[in-house]
């Protein structure tokens, strides 16, 4: 089993930023990719974006594109996710993920590719 705890989300003003980290413990030499979603309310879960961990391919949902940035650091089994220009529209519970594989063959953004989820972070955007 691998666990995933997430960590700083907040309430911040447009425009604002915030990082997002999440640790993964247990079984971790399952990680091949790591991946943050997103769930505002009355939403669907939405794909954010998403990091190898071997060879650091980067993946981006289009919303985020500019302003989000993942990165990882293998030795202490953690993803980040730093947030910039955000607008309300970026309110949500962000929730962490981890995968052993991409179980379609390649990389795709569908949350059934992942094997163990985080509890979420709230993160809140005022206008």
């Amino acid at each position: 089993q691998v666990q995933l705890v997430e960590s700083g989300g907040g309430l911040v003003q447009a425009g604002g930023s915030l990082r997002l980290s999440c640790k993964a413990s247990g079984r971790t030499f399952l990680i091949y990719a790591m991946g943050w979603f997103r769930q505002a309310p009355g939403k669907e879960r939405e794909f954010v974006t998403a990091i190898t961990w071997s060879g650091g391919n980067t993946y981006y949902a289009d919303s985020v594109k500019g302003r989000f940035t993942i990165s990882r650091d293998n030795a202490k089994n953690t993803v980040y996710l730093q947030m910039n220009s955000l607008s309300p529209e970026d309110a949500a519970i962000y929730y962490c993920a981890l995968t052993s594989k991409w179980y379609s063959g390649s990389y795709s953004g569908s949350q059934y590719e992942y094997d163990f989820w985080g509890q979420g972070t709230q993160v809140t955007v005022s206008s």
